[in-house]
């Protein structure tokens, strides 16, 4: 008897290039844009409600009155600054732990044409909420500190590189000029490729530890090697969906200004006291909502090139044919090290009854249930 079989047309295990990984996403997402809207929706729906709560709380307990330069003022702009940055980290691990959940369900999804549910991306999260948070945290607050760092360090090597390329072609303006936007360009590129090659090699934690089963530390070992030359792929991936998501603050931002601006909002003017509550809440909804419609390209994008690394490094789609054909890789000790990855790990807590059950059904192969 066979397995299950890889069923989904929509799958090609071929290598993809920048511009397939980018497109499948896309196309993954519009076919299932509502169930993937859902999934991303309850970690921002709450950060939304304590932002909107933090906003008012703000207001209430500063007062700021019309001095910019006042004690009051003062105070609420660094209340608001901090809570706006703290909500945002929590949203952002929130996000990436419904990212690892939904990853099983996507990628069982791509194999076997299974329905991707809110229900299943939850089950999967509730089994490993404590090790998807932990390495969520690490990633977030890593990456926080690293870009904060590169990019610091870029910018003050943009400053220094124009200033000295004008005070050698000072009496050249037209020379000094194009050479410093070459040179500002060149060590912009340089430092986001930098903190690409960073990133890049944490962006495939969270399906290591759902799809391959693997806790955190291994999971960011096992992460930085599969991923070491998905750089430019995940740049072309985060490149899209930053400018997807102000294209999409834009469209969104545009009218809202507007209508501000009709009813008598001093968009330009930092007073607090002149710019309504609603204002500033409606301000905050935005973001969320544009973070709602685009945090799960960013998922599938990644889950996508999660798969794509496996099928380039390891023959992944080899594997899966193998294991659709003639069921699991036969088990072996802890003690024993292998150079095979599950294509789907046994889910963690299988009894030895239910093990052994599946051993007599070959439609239970790859330890899928």
């Amino acid at each position: 008897m066979k397995g299950p079989q890889i069923q989904n047309p929509d799958l090609s295990l071929a290598p993809l290039g920048a511009g397939d990984l980018i497109d499948r996403a896309v196309r993954f997402y519009r076919k299932n844009f509502w169930t993937f809207v859902v999934i991303a929706s309850p970690p921002v729906i709450v950060g939304t409600v304590i932002s909107v709560a933090w906003t008012i709380a703000g207001r209430e307990i500063f007062n700021p009155g019309t001095d910019p330069m006042s004690i009051e003022t003062t105070f609420y702009y660094l209340f608001a600054g901090v809570g706006t940055l703290v909500i945002w980290v929590a949203e952002t691990i929130a996000t990436l732990v419904v990212m690892g959940g939904a990853s099983r369900n996507f990628v069982r999804h791509l194999l076997f044409g299974e329905a991707i549910t809110f229900r299943q991306t939850y089950r999967n999260i509730a089994g490993r909420i404590l090790g998807l948070t932990a390495a969520a945290t690490i990633i977030t607050l890593a990456l926080t500190l690293v870009g904060g760092f590169v990019l610091n360090l870029g910018a003050v090597a943009v400053f220094l590189a124009v200033a000295i390329v004008v005070g050698i072609f000072a009496s050249l303006p037209a020379i000094a000029f194009v050479l410093s936007v070459a040179i500002g360009i060149a060590i912009a590129g340089g430092t986001l490729w930098a903190f690409f090659f960073v990133a890049a090699r944490l962006a495939c934690v969270p399906q290591v530890m759902l799809v391959e089963g693997q806790s955190v530390g291994a999971a960011m070992s096992r992460s930085a090697s599969l991923a070491g030359g998905s750089v430019k792929r995940f740049g072309a991936l985060f490149v899209f969906t930053t400018v997807a998501a102000y294209s999409a603050l834009a469209l969104l931002y545009v009218p809202l200004a507007w209508y501000g601006s009709a009813n008598g909002v001093p968009l330009l003017d930092f007073d607090a006291d002149l710019i309504p509550a609603w204002y500033e809440i409606s301000y905050n909804l935005i973001w969320q909502v544009s973070f709602i419609l685009l945090s799960p390209v960013w998922m599938i994008g990644l889950s996508l090139l999660y798969v794509d690394e496996r099928v380039r490094s390891e023959g992944y789609d080899l594997e899966l044919m193998a294991a659709a054909r003639l069921g699991d890789i036969p088990s072996v000790p802890d003690s024993y090290v292998t150079p095979l990855q599950p294509a789907i790990a046994i889910k963690r807590g299988i009894t030895a009854s239910s093990a052994g059950a599946r051993k007599k059904s070959d439609f239970l192969s790859l330890g899928l249930k």
